[in-house]
């Protein structure tokens, strides 16, 4: 048994879809995809265009990031995650992402959470021509909409049942699935915001910081940045050390478990510098605190940086 369907309405929903989630909105393309899919087993023909109108409907949605990467480099970054639901940890994940993989990053960014918006500005900020990230975006999209067609077109059967249920119940349906999303966007509002108690509690403000060292305390600060954000901000606070997530060995051998450390990082809310103050305080440095609003908040008081090392 089959539904009554318009193929040109399935078509603008796959271009709409993508699109708009491309541009930056929350919005699962899974489903979409896989309803394609199974469209496409009834009419091969229907199968081939979604595949297309996804690879244009990615293209167009990444050129304005790509555009804003050129020319703002990583201060485009905070806004692509301010609309991600995890936009605590979005800045530093996407960031180590495509410094283990580089271009390659944009050929995997449609399957990996968060990073479908963060790599068309970070390509931009890192220097992409238009051919190269036009190549590998489309790829990638063609590569990740081509798996949601065949999984689609897999579990037909599967698809095709559980569509005729969800039409049989009519309103009903549509009521349990708005109940389940926002269940499901309560639960990240409700962890999100018991991160956020533990993260205010916690923290030292620009102002105490700068006392701190005009008193001669001598705290160690530590640069939390990922190695990307570092080489496309420049700026640091003077003295701080950079520290690599994945070699915390190193710096904790030469700091002594009395003294005075801050942790500052440049992310929303301060979640990596927060992690890492936790995880430096689970191995026994105890005095150990995130700077409120990272190097921007120091940068915003006027005090002075320096560059990046090379």
């Amino acid at each position: 048994m089959g539904l009554p369907f318009n193929p040109e309405y399935g078509l603008i929903a796959v271009f709409s879809v993508v699109l708009v989630q491309q541009l930056g909105a929350p919005l699962p393309v899974l489903p979409v995809m896989l309803f394609a899919g199974a469209q496409s087993a009834r009419d091969p023909v229907f199968g081939v265009y979604s595949l297309a109108l996804a690879i244009v409907a990615s293209t167009v949605g990444s050129m304005p990031w790509f555009w804003a990467g050129q020319r703002f480099g990583h201060r485009v970054l905070k806004l692509t995650c301010r609309v991600s639901l995890s936009r605590d940890s979005c800045v530093r994940q996407t960031e180590t992402a495509f410094e283990r993989h580089g271009a390659t990053a944009v050929l995997i960014s449609k399957f990996v959470p968060g990073l479908a918006h963060v790599a068309p500005p970070l390509a931009g900020a890192f220097g992409f021509t238009m051919p190269r990230f036009l190549f590998y975006n489309a790829v990638g999209a063609a590569l990740w909409a081509g798996a949601g067609l065949i999984l689609g077109l897999l579990f037909y059967p599967q698809i095709d049942w559980l569509l005729v249920q969800f039409y049989a119940f009519g309103g009903h349906a549509l009521g349990l699935l708005a109940v389940l999303v926002a269940a499901y966007f309560a639960y990240r509002w409700l962890a999100r915001r018991r991160f956020l108690k533990t993260l205010h509690a916690s923290r030292i403000e620009v102002a105490e910081l700068q006392e701190m060292i005009g008193r001669g305390d001598a705290p160690i600060v530590l640069d939390a940045r990922s190695a990307t954000h570092r080489k496309l901000d420049g700026r640091m606070i003077p003295g701080a050390q950079a520290l690599d997530l994945d070699d915390l060995e190193r710096p904790l051998a030469q700091i002594s478990a009395d003294r005075d450390v801050v942790v500052y990082c440049a992310c929303p809310n301060d979640a990596t510098a927060v992690r890492v103050a936790m995880l430096l305080k689970q191995r026994g440095i105890r005095h150990v605190r995130p700077l409120a609003g990272g190097i921007d908040a120091w940068t915003s008081a006027g005090l002075m940086t320096e560059r990046q090392p090379l």
